[in-house]
C-alpha cells in the first residue's frame, strides 16, 4: 500500500522539478523524464518471458550468466546478491539474467534444472558451463 502510494505521489510530479532544500534534483532545461529513455543499461535483469529470455539471452553478444532461482530458496537469497556484484566487477563485459523458476516452469524444464539455485554460463545461446546446487556452494 505504502509503495503504491508512493508511486502515484511520483508520477503525480509530472515534469516538475523537486526541490531539495536550496537545490532541485532535475538540472534546469531537462525535464525528469529524459531519463526514461536514457542507453543505460543494468548489467543484470529479471527475465520476464519466453521471449525476452530469447532476445536478452539467446541472442546476446555478450556472455550472460542466468540464475535459476525461487523466491522461497535461502540459498538463493545469499548467491544471487553475490553473483551481482561479481557480474558487476566486469563493468559490462558479462551480463545477467535472474530467472524465478515457479513464474517461467517452461525455461527451467528446458534447461534441466532440477535443483535451485543453478547457474548458467551461456555465449552465443549454447551452454558453456553449468554450475547445479552442490556446485553453486563450492563456489
Amino acid at each position: 500500500m505504502a509503495q503504491r502510494l508512493a508511486l502515484r505521489r511520483l508520477l503525480a510530479l509530472g515534469r516538475r522539478p523537486l526541490p531539495l532544500g536550496s537545490r532541485q534534483l532535475v538540472p534546469q532545461g531537462l525535464s525528469s523524464r529524459a531519463f526514461g529513455g536514457s542507453a543505460i543499461r543494468c548489467s543484470a535483469f529479471n527475465v520476464q518471458d519466453g521471449g525476452d529470455f530469447q532476445e536478452r539471452v539467446v541472442n546476446s553478444p555478450k556472455p550472460v550468466v542466468v540464475d535459476f532461482h525461487a523466491q522461497w530458496c535461502g540459498p538463493c537469497k545469499i548467491l544471487g546478491p553475490r553473483l551481482e556484484k561479481m557480474v558487476a566487477k566486469q563493468e559490462g563485459k558479462v551480463v545477467m539474467a535472474k530467472v524465478d523458476i515457479d513464474d517461467h516452469t517452461d525455461l527451467a524444464i528446458e534447461y534441466e534444472v532440477s535443483a535451485v539455485p543453478t547457474v548458467l554460463a551461456m555465449k552465443n545461446g549454447d551452454v558453456v558451463d553449468n554450475l547445479g546446487f552442490s556446485s553453486v556452494w563450492g563456489f
